[in-house]
């Protein structure tokens, strides 16, 4: 099949038809941030961390298609700004206390904060009230560090077959729900084994009994490497 290209900040970038500009991308070895996109799943652009502009004119990477001749910006101030201050956002949005989180060193949203240089949450936080489900015998949820990303939704729908989670309310009063009879993790069908349990992208979901045992805080994937690294190898990290 003949090779087109379209252009990410001038550099020419090969695609095959159907391929969205994150997926062109990243096979190319550009990093474009994301935070809810995962390749096992269809993308919904929810988290707009990988807003590009697109001739001039701004698009999700996850969801926009790569054409022949396009003309894509991702590396700018303003981009650059924008991305910094929804992972501001996120955190004032919840309860993220990284020191003490044990996906510290291995968390997306963590690591983007580094990325962007995030210096202080910039707005004022909210600090709401959310309980930590405990119910089940070897999964934690912490809703606290939920940034309503929704890939443990899509994993537990299309992968795991069980519909476990999913996003109740809209705006501020949006939240992660269990589909159980009582609302708890532990009276649902959840097993650790799910991939559900595995995609989250920061400290919301976590094993039990395993703590920071697995990878020990300075050798986690974001320890020695940025965020942006991952694309050498175009996989996203698995939880801990």
């Amino acid at each position: 099949m003949a090779e087109t290209t379209f252009t990410i900040d001038e550099q020419p970038i090969p695609f095959t038809p159907g391929q969205t500009i994150l997926e062109a991308a990243k096979a190319a070895g550009i990093y474009i941030p994301h935070l809810c996109y995962h390749p096992e799943f269809k993308a919904h652009g929810g988290c707009k961390m990988c807003t590009v502009l697109v001739n001039g004119r701004t698009q999700t990477a996850c969801t926009h298609k790569a054409q022949a001749g396009q003309e894509v910006d991702v590396d700018t101030p303003e981009l650059n700004a924008m991305r910094r201050t929804l992972v501001q956002m996120l955190f004032i949005e919840g309860n993220h206390f990284c020191p003490g989180c044990e996906k510290s060193g291995a968390c997306q949203l963590q690591a983007l904060g580094y990325e962007y240089e995030m210096m202080s949450p910039h707005f004022v936080e909210l600090f709401p009230e959310r309980n930590i489900d405990a119910s089940h015998p070897d999964v934690l949820i912490e809703f606290n560090r939920c940034v309503l990303c929704e890939l443990c939704v899509r994993a537990s729908r299309d992968v795991d077959h069980k519909d476990v989670f999913a996003i109740a309310g809209r705006g501020q009063n949006a939240k992660l729900i269990i589909n159980s009879p009582t609302g708890k993790l532990g009276d649902s069908a959840l097993a650790v084994t799910d991939r559900a349990v595995q995609v989250c992208p920061v400290g919301a979901i976590i094993v039990k009994r395993v703590g920071f045992s697995a990878a020990p805080i300075g050798e986690r994937l974001y320890d020695n490497n940025p965020i942006s690294a991952e694309v050498e190898s175009c996989e996203i990290p698995e939880a801990r």
